[in-house]
């Protein structure tokens, strides 16, 4: 199977059955071991830390380029040293490959 970092968000619009709590699990495996899901297996969660403000909005504004180009959007809290991440295919309520495509680019940076 191809990595999903070398794969491409499909658009969703709905009408698809979200993954289920075993097919995330089993996608975690390809993902860096800081990801997590939540406890229902609908989110795709990883927190940073860095050192100041710059290092912190460079890496977004590296992650808005990813997000732009797969057209797959996360929820970020971000903060002077900090940038939460939150995947969820929000058209379906739930994980879709998408965001595992989506997280796995992100590890690359």
């Amino acid at each position: 199977m191809e990595a999903f970092a070398d794969r491409h968000c499909i658009p969703c619009e709905g009408g698809i059955e979200a993954m289920s709590l075993e097919a995330a699990q089993a996608a975690m495996s390809s993902l860096d071991p800081a990801w997590r899901l939540d406890e229902t297996g609908r989110q795709l969660q990883r927190d940073y830390r860095f050192p100041n403000f710059l290092r912190t909005m460079s890496f977004v504004n590296a992650l808005a380029h990813i997000a732009n180009v797969e057209d797959h959007h996360p929820d970020l809290a971000l903060g002077y040293n900090y940038c939460r991440i939150v995947y969820t295919t929000h058209a379906i309520h739930g994980l879709s490959e998408n965001d595992f495509i989506c997280a796995a680019k992100i590890d690359r940076l």
